[in-house]
């Protein structure tokens, strides 16, 4: 009996594996070439009397009612300049990045079929951490001086949880989070269960958007915090069900168990010990036991409500 088990689990493995690689090779085939444009080069790199010329090129960097003054005065700014240079031995001619991107965009073009190909712009934002992705039809807007890594002294006033999603592994994940927010559709309540699985949804994409990256760089968390979470999953269900939390729309859960922090808040001491957003991380495994357990497309899981999904998920925590 159990070798007859172990047969079946082998065979829906196999099955799950070849299915995989077919659909992967399926995305290969997919055409897909980038435009790049590297306006922190031009700009930075430019004399200060090419300006106009500039303008025409990016008209969208130059808002009316700014002299000229503003902006040749960053093109001689030290500091500026000195980001310029670490951004340019960071990224050098982009041409992996670029790649990487073109990867990303052929798994899009695969499960979106609809979507066009944006035009990609690099810039230098002065370390603009609310705006690292800009993503709309035309443009994918990247700032390269937010992903210097971590350790880098330019971050120095940042805090710990925040500068581990200052690598440049970070950048496809950050991509796809812009891009999701225009898939996804938003949840109808404000309760933490809503909350979970949204961002669940998103994270979800990542696996079949960007499945050569880690867990780790798809959530920001460490490879730590990833094995803390796995060892922990089963503790942290319990703790949620048992408090009554997941149909609870207390404002404060957002800000305990979704947003980013440098640690969860149960009020517990594992508090300490735990990384922030773990609702999501939770959310994240409700959503793969979903779509493992139902014969849905990705455009139906987007579309369905975190109820249904999760009733339906089997989601049962490693103990």
């Amino acid at each position: 009996m159990r070798k007859l088990a172990f047969l079946l689990m082998f065979a829906v493995f196999f099955v799950s594996c070849d299915k995989k690689d077919k659909v992967e090779k399926a995305i290969e085939e997919v055409p897909v070439e980038l435009t790049v444009e590297r306006f922190d080069k031009v700009f930075y790199e430019s004399d200060p009397n090419e300006l106009s010329k500039i303008k025409q090129q990016f008209p969208y960097f130059f808002p009316e009612g700014n002299e000229d003054t503003v902006w040749t005065n960053k093109m001689k700014n030290p500091l500026l300049k000195q980001v310029h240079d670490e951004v340019q031995k960071k990224f050098g001619n982009f041409q992996k990045e670029r790649g990487d991107l073109e990867e990303l965009f052929r798994h899009i073009k695969y499960y979106f079929p609809e979507t066009g190909l944006p035009k990609v712009v690099t810039l230098i934002s002065e370390v603009d951490t609310d705006n690292k992705v800009i993503y709309t039809d035309s443009l994918l807007i990247l700032s390269l001086d937010v992903y210097l890594g971590k350790d880098h002294e330019f971050y120095t006033g940042f805090p710990e949880y925040q500068r581990k999603t200052f690598e440049k592994s970070q950048l496809l994940s950050d991509v796809v989070s812009s891009f999701a927010i225009r898939k996804i559709v938003p949840p109808t309540d404000r309760t933490l269960l809503s909350q979970m699985i949204y961002f669940g949804k998103e994270l979800y994409m990542k696996d079949l958007l960007i499945p050569q990256i880690s867990d780790a760089d798809k959530i920001g968390y460490t490879p730590e915090q990833i094995a803390w979470s796995q060892e922990n999953e089963g503790y942290i269900w319990r703790y949620f069900v048992d408090e009554k939390l997941l149909y609870d729309s207390d404002p404060k859960l957002p800000g305990r168990f979704i947003n980013p922090a440098p640690f969860s808040k149960f009020y517990l001491e594992i508090d300490n010990e735990s990384p922030g957003q773990i609702g999501r991380w939770i959310g994240w495994q409700i959503v793969r036991s979903y779509m493992k357990n139902n014969d849905v497309s990705l455009q139906q899981l987007l579309q369905t409500d975190a109820k249904e999904i999760f009733d339906k998920s089997k989601y049962k925590p490693k103990k």
